[in-house]
């Protein structure tokens, strides 16, 4: 469910009058993450590393209240719910965009993720769960390795997350992440705080 909110009742009302209308309110910070539990998990349980790591964004992402609010045009939405998108190559070698709703649960988020993939890759038809979900969005750069990406802002204030292919030294497994969000919706406190619980997710998946 979505509603609009008043900002002067949350804790973005100053956030709202500062950077509601500024001419770039996107801010973006890069992490280096240790995917070496996920890399673990993936060859043992014969998991898709991407659904792994948007299972992991879903997780530390609902334990911050700000991703529940979104600015939405001249508006504050609150959302009861979250979904993860993700960037499918569809079969006639173009992509799609496919949102996923988010479970806690690992097994019943690799089914949404498996199945509703396979239907946009076959469809060719975007798959949207914006009206009722704050989307995250997310894409996978997975031809070279990235150290970040800046100026994703084309007039959507979702948080968006942007990898490239991890990389190995010795035996650890690390990964550059670029993380978007608008300043409205949070501060950098608040989006530092939520790459570190992105870390601790990752280390304590099972």
């Amino acid at each position: 469910m979505a509603k609009e909110i008043r900002p002067d009742e949350t804790t973005r009302a100053m956030a709202y009058r500062l950077w509601m209308q500024a001419p770039n309110p996107m801010v973006t910070l890069f992490k280096r993450l240790d995917v070496t539990n996920l890399i673990r998990i993936c060859k043992r349980k014969h998991l898709k590393f991407n659904m792994l790591l948007d299972n992991c964004i879903g997780k530390a992402a609902s334990s911050v209240e700000e991703f529940y609010i979104l600015p939405v045009r001249e508006k504050l939405i609150q959302y009861d719910s979250i979904a993860l998108n993700t960037i499918v190559k569809n079969k006639d070698g173009g992509v799609n965009s496919c949102d996923l709703l988010f479970s806690d649960d690992l097994d019943t988020f690799n089914h949404e993720y498996l199945t509703h993939t396979a239907e946009t890759a076959k469809s060719c038809t975007d798959r949207d769960l914006s009206d009722e979900n704050m989307v995250i969005g997310t894409s996978a750069i997975v031809d070279t390795e990235i150290e970040g990406v800046v100026g994703m802002y084309s007039g959507f204030n979702n948080p968006f997350l942007i990898w490239g292919r991890y990389s190995r030294k010795l035996f650890r497994y690390h990964l550059m992440i670029s993380f978007q969000f608008h300043h409205t919706q949070m501060d950098g406190a608040r989006a530092g705080r939520f790459l570190e619980n992105l870390q601790k997710e990752i280390n304590t998946l099972r």
